[in-house]
């Protein structure tokens, strides 16, 4: 008769890095103010009135599809998932234009274009930091 035994509890997984928890809270809270921006849109459609209710409709359904992406992609991260990099990459690089259109536009988009364009950047230097990708499995490979 032979006796298995098994570990009364599963080994712990290692921490996340500070620098890919960071990434994962950022491109979090793009996604969700992407989302709130899409409710907002939607809201004005339905019950405000724009100059054009079916396009503030259609602009609400299509920030919220977009936020799926980083909102997923933030969740990716924050269980280490190697895959997830790509998707948070992706994000940030669709945002770095939309912060320089807001940049051009002035006035009050300024701190926009200002808080979304360095939230990219940040977003891509703790994502590309060597930390960062060994505690994904991206780090290249030891040649000896």
């Amino acid at each position: 008769m032979s006796t298995k035994q098994t570990p009364a509890t599963p080994p712990a997984a290692a921490p996340l890095p500070g620098r890919l928890t960071a990434a994962a809270v950022l491109t979090a809270l793009e996604g969700l103010a992407l989302a709130c921006l899409g409710v907002y849109m939607l809201y004005v459609g339905v019950a405000g009135d724009p100059d054009s209710p079916q396009q503030a409709e259609t602009g609400g359904v299509t920030l919220l599809a977009l936020a799926a992406l980083p909102v997923v992609a933030a969740n990716g991260l924050r269980l280490g998932r190697r895959w997830s990099r790509g998707p948070a990459l992706i994000t940030q690089l669709m945002a770095m234009p939309v912060a320089w259109t807001l940049w051009t536009t002035g006035g009050a988009m300024t701190a926009a274009a200002v808080a979304l364009g360095l939230t990219a950047l940040a977003v891509v230097v703790l994502l590309v930091n060597p930390t960062a990708t060994e505690a994904l499995g991206i780090a290249p490979r030891d040649p000896s």
